[in-house]
């Protein structure tokens, strides 16, 4: 990026990028390499503190919901090029575990998941890395659910070769069709499900009083990669604690319920 170029001209190139990638069909090696490229040089981008000090200068928001979700199509593309690599016996599985095991340790901060927790991910993705983790190290029952149904095939497949004995279950379904909600002790929200606010507000009714969510979420320049924190039902949900993170892709916010009073109980 040439630096006379305004910042909205840089985002301007970083959507051209990213549209001409998801417009083909399939990935060849070298085209998925290059997009490897460009999803790692983008989100140094939006880690680049100079960037974050010039984010006031953005003035079109429909750039940046472009942006964010060409960005999250690319990733999910690139997901499933990575799931099917992996299954056709071409790749090391190391490298899948380097970027989000940081943020596995610290998912839930003071509210830990044990082996007789059940965990619930919203917009789990056809290379699920975040179940196999959780259910690998703590021995927890992990429920991944997508509405994307190649991404739950090939996620089940992925699951099948790196966690076959692990309690984790893939499911092609949104969350009213869950059955067995009232044990879900912890829930984790994909940064890049544009709905999840709303899901989270269903999900009040649905789940437990004890249940905690963690809502993985990027505002400021790192909302051009994330969908951002919202305002939530202050009678419903506090929030327990935020989990700022610089040097990560996005950030957490941990919610717990508000449990009703006697009188909000009435008008129910």
């Amino acid at each position: 990026m040439k630096a006379g170029k305004t910042f909205e001209a840089d985002l301007k190139i970083y959507l051209e990028r990213f549209d001409e990638a998801i417009q083909e069909s399939s990935l060849m090696e070298e085209e998925a390499v290059a997009l490897e490229e460009l999803i790692n040089e983008y989100s140094r981008f939006i880690l680049n503190e100079e960037y974050i000090k010039r984010w006031d200068q953005v003035a079109d928001p429909y750039l940046v919901d472009q942006l964010r979700n060409l960005s999250a199509l690319s990733v999910a593309k690139m997901e499933k090029h990575r799931a099917r690599k992996l299954l056709r016996g071409e790749e090391e599985i190391a490298n899948y575990f380097q970027n989000i095991e940081s943020s596995i340790e610290e998912e839930f901060g003071q509210f830990q998941v044990t082996g007789e927790s059940t965990v619930l991910l919203v917009g789990s993705g056809s290379f699920p890395m975040t179940p196999l983790l959780i259910a690998g190290r703590t021995g927890a029952k992990v429920i991944g659910i997508d509405i994307d149904e190649e991404a739950v095939t090939l996620g089940r497949q992925v699951v099948n070769r790196l966690g076959r004995d692990l309690n984790i279950a893939l499911e092609l379904s949104f969350v009213e069709q869950l059955r067995d909600l009232k044990e879900v002790t912890h829930i984790i929200f994909s940064s890049t499900v544009e709905v999840k606010y709303d899901i989270m507000d269903q999900l009040y009714e649905l789940t437990n009083e004890e249940v905690v969510v963690s809502m993985r979420y990027g505002d400021g320049l790192k909302s051009l990669f994330n969908y951002p924190s919202r305002e939530v039902d202050k009678e419903k949900w506090r929030i327990a604690e935020n989990s700022l993170r610089p040097q990560q892709i996005f950030d957490i916010l941990l919610y717990e319920k508000i449990r009703p009073t006697s009188s909000q109980e009435g008008k129910r």
